[in-house]
């Protein structure tokens, strides 16, 4: 068994809620160690949103994104927790927050202090607008940020209310995107021995994540519009209901929608110039839907899920998050793991989707309790006395 990738790597994280936490979830599943740093008594705000709740209190929405890390509290209102956490700092790789743009700067911690505290310390803010511009200082929501970066224009029913995505996708992405540059910024401080200041935004991550349907628009000028579970540029590529059910079927290619027609029993669509080349489907959208549709709705969906698998055609059931859990490929592939937990007992995990045969990541530590670790932080990592611990303890600083 090789060593966790990103050991010895030391992340201190100031962050709540999902972009953020997810962010330091990723990094700690590679290996590193973070610390979550939190307010006394309260904590992540996500601790308290629930129900459901596992044994002993913890929320599910908590307990989604906070595994591989162990838990400080500190208050850094006060003097003291301040210079406790500027100690932490001086031990740490990488520092994430997500606080309200220029919080950290109002403490005395700008990028430029931070690089006093720790030459080459990586510094990373996930905020809702970034850095800059005339939103830098809002405070930023994932729903919000759907509906601004244009998300919810172009998902929904053609005839209906524009809708956001059903998990908070923004934050997510940002989350990703933010690993993905702290680990590029660590890669370079290999080679330069250099810390980076990284600005994350939601706004930014949610235009970014627009990709081809916002090149659609910058290369035509043309508005996209809702299509429901259709494609903009792919004809078939959505939803059909079968006799009893929807299930998802795409033709990616001429090559697919001819199998896919002479499966279903029609392969002069297949020559017909209106539907033979993907460009003329997309343009005859209105008119081969509805046939497909036709047909779709005369057999059940397992029948037609097993007249495309013996062609290779890519199609599948629409899942409930049930079902999700009880598929073969979903438990082949080991996606929920279970971890004991202090007071929950063994708790259900999705597994990281970051594979390496190499180097398996491991799930070593559970979602914290709040202040789990302090004692051993203030002592192991920051090598604060006894009567140092003491006196945090006394005036309600940890």
């Amino acid at each position: 068994m090789t060593a966790p990738l990103l050991e010895g790597i030391r992340i201190i994280d100031l962050t709540r809620v999902l972009a953020g936490p997810y962010c330091t979830m990723m990094l700690g599943d590679l290996g590193a160690d973070v610390i979550k740093v939190e307010a006394p008594g309260k904590g992540d705000d996500t601790r308290a949103w629930g129900p459901p709740f596992a044994t002993g209190g913890e929320s599910a929405y908590f307990l989604s994104a906070n595994r591989n890390k162990r838990s400080l509290t500190l208050n850094l209102k006060s003097p003291a927790g301040l210079e406790a956490l500027k100690d932490l700092i001086r031990q740490g790789d990488v520092l994430v927050e997500n606080f309200k743009t220029g919080t950290l700067e109002r403490l005395g911690l700008s990028y430029e202090a931070l690089q006093e505290l720790r030459p080459g310390l990586i510094y990373c803010t996930i905020t809702g607008y970034g850095t800059s511009g005339p939103l830098a200082d809002q405070p930023g929501y994932d729903f919000i940020a759907q509906a601004l970066g244009g998300m919810m224009a172009v998902t929904g029913p053609e005839e209906g209310e524009p809708t956001r995505v059903g998990v908070a996708i923004t934050d997510l992405m940002t989350g990703i995107f933010a690993c993905n540059a702290i680990l590029a910024a660590l890669f370079a401080r290999q080679r330069t021995g250099l810390g980076q200041r990284i600005d994350m935004a939601l706004l930014d991550s949610q235009v970014a994540a627009m990709s081809y349907v916002a090149s659609n628009y910058l290369v035509s000028g043309q508005e996209p519009a809702r299509l429901g579970n259709a494609h903009p540029n792919i004809v078939p590529y959505q939803s059909f209901k079968a006799r009893d059910k929807y299930f998802a079927v795409a033709a990616g290619n001429d090559g697919q929608w001819a199998k896919l027609v002479a499966a279903m029993g029609k392969p002069e669509w297949a020559e017909d110039e209106r539907f033979a080349r993907n460009a003329a489907r997309v343009q005859n959208r209105a008119v081969i839907v509805p046939l497909l549709a036709e047909v779709f709705a005369t057999r059940p969906a397992a029948e037609w899920m097993a007249i495309f698998a013996e062609v290779g055609i890519p199609a599948a059931p629409i899942n409930s998050i049930r079902e999700v859990f009880e598929n073969e490929q979903v438990q082949a592939r080991q996606r929920v793991q279970h971890i004991p937990h202090p007071t929950a007992g063994q708790i259900p995990q999705i597994a990281s989707p970051m594979n390496f045969p190499t180097a398996p990541l491991e799930m070593r530590l559970p979602p914290p309790l709040l202040g789990q670790h302090n004692e051993e932080i203030l002592r192991t990592v920051l090598g604060y006395t006894d009567a140092q611990i003491a006196a945090l303890n006394q005036d309600g600083l940890v």
